[in-house]
């Protein structure tokens, strides 16, 4: 098992992991408060470096990352970010929309929104490496953001990731503060299964 002693304080108060993982995973989580530090383009580039190498089919790499780190730009996205998440979205140094190419050359990619997942993962994890935070944001309209930003038709938006350091929880809305801990997961035997669907692995 994981030992607790390579948890973060706040990760062990809130989560248990159940067998052998590398404490990086369960220490990985998605904070709301962001500091007013910069996150340097070294530091930046070496995140989207781990994306880059997820893995995809027929190694397509589907995904691409469409990057806002002035005031404009990040102005620019708040424009197609939903209420609920403007009001602690807006203090993130850096905005990553994720967009996954659905077609290419007259075919379809199948696994596009699977692999952009993938290279998310790979994002998050080396964030969390660096000492950053990251926050996926499902909560924006995506026909409005394929607008601003130009997007093709073949190209699908997918989620909208908030990008920096971790700052205080008395930053956030009251309403927000309440929820700014780490969230469990359901145990291991209740997602995997042996042999057929529902029949318990362990």
């Amino acid at each position: 098992m994981t030992t607790l002693s390579g948890l973060k304080q706040e990760v062990k108060e809130n989560r248990k992991p159940e067998y052998d993982a590398d404490p990086l995973f369960v220490n990985r989580w998605s904070p709301r408060s962001f500091s007013d530090k910069k996150v340097s383009e070294e530091t930046l580039l070496g995140v989207l470096e781990a994306a880059r190498w997820a893995p995809s089919a027929m190694n397509l790499q589907p995904w691409r990352f469409i990057v806002a780190r002035t005031e404009e730009n990040r102005e620019k996205f708040q424009s197609f970010v939903m209420e609920g998440n403007q009001a602690w979205s807006k203090k993130a140094p850096v905005l990553i929309l994720l967009v996954s190419e659905k077609e290419r050359d007259g075919n379809e990619i199948g696994t596009h929104a699977f692999d952009t997942g993938a290279a998310w993962g790979f994002l998050s994890l080396q964030a969390a490496q660096k000492g950053l935070i990251t926050h996926a944001m499902g909560g924006i309209y995506k026909d409005k953001a394929k607008e601003v930003l130009d997007i093709p038709d073949h190209f699908e938006v997918q989620a909208l990731v908030a990008l920096g350091y971790q700052g205080v929880m008395e930053n956030l809305p009251e309403n927000l503060q309440e929820r700014e801990k780490p969230s469990d997961r359901r145990k291991v035997k209740e997602s995997a299964f042996e042999g057929t669907f529902g029949k318990e692995l362990v």
